[in-house]
């Protein structure tokens, strides 16, 4: 407003020719930037004319604060906001022309709104204005189930990081709007905001329906579908099966490997213990040597005889074999 008081009375105390009379013009139609992106706003003289010596600057529609501001052929940044600090830079290289351009950098929320483009020179002042969208999509559509409600399953969906407050909707296969519980949109602390939606399905309907949350102001859609079979049975990871089966299997052979190896050792122990006792001959003969209970007998003259027989058996490697009973009296 003091700028264009400025211009007023300059021009009040000197002639403005037609020669020194200009239009400022904009872009047609609202510039639409991504959060955390760039977006790069433009103005240009009509008739053309250079704006090297001319005042320049952007600023904030509702309040007039300084977005940046170019004079004396540099940037000013004592006026400039701080939240615009270090985010901005005037493009000027067809400033003689009379065509400018601010380019915004790391898009904020907040950055959304109407911008007022202003050039004067030194008896006079015009301006222009227009707005920029920040195109803050927000997180795909989250569906999860919080219960029994009225006979019903409560299914619920949710959003955030949206710029502007969204739009949420419940459809079915075919597309048909279905009613919802309840909703709910709130504004964290960022700036950004997030919604809530909850829809009440019959539990013996198989049927499948989608949640979409919309920006209305950009036109913007993210959209999440599923069906009961697929919140109450999950699909089953394939590898995860083959685990469930193979790790089994895998302690049920290693069991029966360990069992078959404590009945071998143990079938040893049991032949070592009766004392059969496996040797080798020089001959690569098997020799067994078994020891045989004392017997009192007597023989056909009436002579006791307390025997002691040691048995052992020879065996070749060629089938021959031999048998030697050694008796002591």
């Amino acid at each position: 407003c003091k700028m264009l008081l400025l211009a007023v009375s300059r021009c009040s105390r000197h002639t403005c020719t037609s020669s020194d009379q200009f239009t400022v013009t904009g872009p047609d139609h609202p510039v639409t930037a991504s959060l955390g992106g760039e977006a790069v706003l433009s103005c240009h003289l009509s008739p053309r004319m250079s704006a090297e010596n001319m005042e320049v600057g952007w600023l904030r529609s509702q309040d007039s604060e300084v977005v940046h501001l170019y004079h004396d052929g540099q940037d000013q940044n004592r006026e400039q906001m701080l939240e615009y600090r270090g985010r901005t830079e005037l493009l000027r290289d067809d400033i003689t022309n009379g065509r400018v351009f601010l380019r915004i950098y790391d898009i904020q929320p907040s950055d959304n709104g109407q911008y007022k483009c202003f050039f004067q020179s030194s008896v006079f002042y015009k301006d222009a204005l227009l707005e920029l969208q920040v195109a803050g999509l927000g997180s795909d559509p989250v569906i999860s189930v919080e219960g029994h409600q009225d006979g019903g399953i409560r299914v619920v969906c949710q959003s955030s990081g949206w710029n502007s407050q969204p739009e949420a909707q419940w459809r079915d296969l075919q597309g048909k709007i279905l009613p919802s519980a309840s909703e709910n949109i709130a504004q964290e602390a960022n700036g950004l905001f997030q919604t809530k939606i909850a829809i009440v399905i019959a539990e013996e309907s198989n049927q499948k329906v989608s949640c979409s949350v919309r920006n209305p102001r950009l036109d913007q859609e993210r959209e999440s579908a599923i069906s009961l079979t697929e919140l109450f049975f999950p699909r089953v990871n394939p590898w995860t099966v083959a685990l469930g089966v193979i790790l089994p299997l895998l302690a049920v052979l290693t069991a029966l490997a360990s069992y078959c190896f404590w009945r071998q050792r143990r079938a040893k122990g049991d032949v070592m213990r009766r004392g059969v006792v496996p040797t080798n001959s020089a001959r690569s003969q098997h020799q067994l040597v078994v020891g045989v209970p004392r017997a009192r007998g007597s023989d056909d003259q009436g002579v006791d005889l307390d025997l002691v027989a040691l048995g052992s058996q020879s065996v070749s490697q060629q089938g021959t074999q031999d048998n030697e009973l050694s008796i002591a009296v």
